[in-house]
């Protein structure tokens, strides 16, 4: 099977009084290039995280999105900073004494000040909590495949149909070039006799133009490169697999082959399908550039 690059994928886990719900995107991309948006509280685990698409994910431009909601009594609890308060009172006093002012210091006053009274978080088992936040990625992940898949096969099928259609503009290329020669033999045989009237036409000479000529219009290595790279391309898709950058290649290869008969073209027919040959591997390339 192939893998199509374009991809979704979601998974909400709630254990333990915390939920995690974890969604993720992915576009085609060159190589893997993940971006992943998360609390802060969750950075600990961003290399975790990298290695664990990297068991799913070989290619893409992935966005992951992962929220965190923790739904317990005591996550958080408040303490009394004893040696900072007396800090402050001593300075109030001193003050107080300065400048000859009431001594009005109260409780709920100095409690104000920072750092007196703070919040802090209770400590979190962090094996735990990777193990609620690994399920809810490979989660995520695998209905991430299962999208990927899906659109591979119409990939897949797609390419195939389009291979199916270049293959009989070759046939046609193949098919026309032999008349190509023969016409123009005819034309330049025609030529001589009107230039020559009644003159005797020299076989020998006529028979090393056409050969020069055929020789100059000749694409038969291109068609048989042609069709060993269509016949591979069908063969590498159903054969599944990681094979994006190969078939790349390939549609490079063919598009070189195509130029290559499009510049020896000297008929208006085979101009005509080579043409539409370059144009239906374009369209191959750019599907291919969604394969995995």
């Amino acid at each position: 099977m192939i893998k199509s690059m374009t991809g979704f994928g979601r998974c909400e886990i709630a254990e333990n009084n915390r939920k995690f719900t974890v969604e993720m995107k992915a576009v085609n991309h060159r190589y893997l290039d993940v971006n992943i948006k998360m609390p802060k509280k969750l950075n600990f685990f961003e290399s975790a995280i990298r290695a664990e698409l990297k068991n799913y994910i070989s290619r893409g431009k992935v966005d992951m999105f992962i929220t965190y909601e923790d739904f317990s009594e005591n996550v958080s609890s408040v303490r009394y900073n004893k040696e900072i308060a007396e800090v402050y009172l001593g300075y109030l006093r001193q003050m107080a004494q300065d400048f000859n002012l009431d001594d009005d210091i109260r409780v709920s006053t100095l409690s104000k000040y920072p750092e007196i009274l703070t919040m802090e978080e209770q400590s979190i088992d962090e094996e735990e909590l990777w193990k609620e936040l690994q399920k809810a990625i490979c989660g995520a992940a695998e209905m991430f495949i299962q999208t990927r898949i899906a659109e591979g096969e119409h990939l897949r099928d797609d390419l195939i149909e389009k291979l199916d259609g270049m293959l009989k503009l070759v046939d046609f290329v193949a098919e026309r070039s032999p008349a190509i020669i023969t016409e123009y033999r005819q034309k330049l045989e025609e030529r001589v006799k009107e230039l020559l009237a009644d003159a005797a036409v020299d076989e020998s000479r006529l028979l090393t133009e056409v050969t020069i000529f055929a020789d100059k219009v000749c694409v038969d290595e291109e068609i048989v490169r042609l069709r060993s790279h269509i016949e591979t391309t069908r063969q590498t898709l159903m054969e599944g697999g990681s094979i994006g950058r190969k078939l790349d290649f390939i549609a490079q290869e063919m598009n070189r082959e195509a130029n290559t008969i499009l510049s020896k073209a000297n008929d208006l027919e085979v101009s005509n399908c080579a043409i539409e040959l370059k144009t239906e591997i374009e369209k191959v390339r750019e599907q291919i550039q969604n394969i995995e």
